[in-house]
């Protein structure tokens, strides 16, 4: 199993920047892809982007184009680099493995607000 802690949320203008980080545990983080999913009041939770093992990438049409996901296996960090950000961006941001979720690995999130 792993445990992870997400940061990085903040407040910013429509058009500004943030870098999420996911710190995870456990040893056998680099066998696994991981994810990093959004929720926004009344819908459920959704895949933003995921990243293999190996490195490959896969992103939600809302924002391909606009967010980089990457991964540092020594430090065991994934990170979601967020450019252009738009309103319909606000919500809470999640890590966790992909494709395949750990159920009892969901944190608190970091919270992501963007003001038009």
């Amino acid at each position: 199993q792993v445990q992870l802690v997400e940061s990085g949320g903040g407040l910013v203008q429509a058009g500004g920047s943030l870098r999420l980080s996911c710190a995870a545990s456990g040893r056998t983080f680099s066998f696994n892809g991981m994810g990093w999913y959004r929720q926004v009041s009344g819908k459920q939770r959704a895949l933003v982007a995921g990243i293999s093992r190996g490195g490959s990438t896969n992103y939600a049409d809302s924002v391909k184009g606009r967010f980089t996901i990457s991964r540092d296996n020594d430090k065991n960090t994934v990170y979601l680099q967020m450019n252009s950000l738009k309103p319909e961006d606000t919500a809470i941001y999640y890590c966790n493995v992909w494709p395949v979720t750990i159920v009892g690995s969901w944190g608190q999130g970091t919270q992501v607000t963007v003001t038009s």
